[in-house]
């Protein structure tokens, strides 16, 4: 009997141990990705009341968040739902696509809409009583 509770033990510390590391990865990467959208999308802000166009620093921009979420969403893969992750790619892709046609008010359509679905990623993953149960 003392055997079984002693596996039980080590069972939930380790899954308790696994929650902790994946939920400050993804807190850390979803951080990271909204402050990089944050920041384009300030950039793109900048530029409607100055009217200037720095194309080249938006693509880089947008060139650097692709590149960041490359990064990420193979190991996020392995513990989100995929679909979750997909409405982030989609969004990533729509904001490329928007840039390139220079419809720069759906770039910050679709920064909000990406930033919504990080912040609904890490609080549906949450190590929470609510998430618990």
């Amino acid at each position: 009997m003392k055997k079984e509770i002693i596996i039980c033990i080590f069972i939930v510390i380790i899954i308790v141990i696994a929650n902790i590391i994946t939920q400050n990865y993804t807190t850390k990467s979803v951080t990271e990705l909204n402050n990089k959208l944050e920041t384009l999308e300030t950039e793109i802000t900048d530029i409607g009341e100055s009217g200037e166009i720095d194309k080249d620093s938006i693509k880089s921009k947008i060139k650097e968040i692709e590149k960041y979420w490359e990064d990420v969403h193979g190991k996020l893969a392995y513990y989100i739902e995929h679909d979750e992750l997909e409405k982030v790619e989609t969004d990533i892709v729509g904001i490329n696509s928007s840039i390139e046609t220079d419809d720069y008010e759906q770039v910050l359509s679709k920064i909000d809409e990406s930033k919504f679905i990080l912040r609904h990623i890490e609080d549906k993953y949450a190590f929470t009583l609510e998430n618990v149960f």
